[in-house]
């Protein structure tokens, strides 16, 4: 897979794969589209994000057959604290096939090495602990959990599990990663 920018032709796709899906939006805030339209409006107020410089959302595309699949966006940047949060969808067809690891991961190396940010956090419901298996997989730490965080569309008040990844620990897991021991024979 690979990230790119949103563009207005996305619309379409975006309320096919995955906003207007209720499996899809029973792990997020807002509900599911009604209508291409309300994603139209949606998609062009990402695009005109584009236009600030620390706007970092992305659309998440199958690279064999440039299919759109999910998005990932990094927001809430503290300029105070250099932290920031992270959030994914993926449209259901494509859930656990590795894909929201591989571009979580991508970003989170992006955030530490070309944004210099001191900590990304991430939160999901607690029903929906495969989101918390790709946080842990990208090294992500659970710091706790925190009751009736989110309100979803079916009004219904859901418990969130919080995670967390600081630059110096990113670093420390990618040196020893990238170390080699070599044993030298006498």
């Amino acid at each position: 897979m690979y990230l790119r920018k949103f563009t207005d032709a996305d619309s379409q796709t975006v309320f096919d794969h995955w906003l207007s899906d209720s499996r899809v939006s029973d792990n997020r805030v807002s509900a599911p589209h009604q209508s291409v339209s309300e994603t139209r409006e949606r998609v062009n107020k990402i695009v005109e994000g584009y236009q600030k410089e620390s706007f970092c959302y992305w659309a998440i595309v199958l690279k064999e057959r440039n299919v759109l699949i999910g998005e990932i966006d990094l927001y809430d940047f503290d300029r105070v604290t250099e932290n920031c949060s992270v959030s994914y969808s993926i449209g259901f067809m494509w859930w656990n096939q590795g894909y929201g690891t591989e571009a979580l991961k991508a970003i989170i190396e992006f955030g530490f090495q070309q944004m210099d940010i001191h900590k990304i956090e991430a939160a999901h419901n607690i029903d929906n602990p495969a989101s918390g298996r790709i946080m842990s997989k990208v090294g992500m730490k659970q710091e706790g959990i925190i009751k009736h965080m989110i309100r979803n569309s079916k009004n219904q008040y859901k418990d969130c599990a919080v995670w967390g990844l600081l630059q110096d620990e990113y670093v420390q897991a990618q040196t020893i990663k990238n170390s080699s021991i070599v044993h030298v024979d006498d």
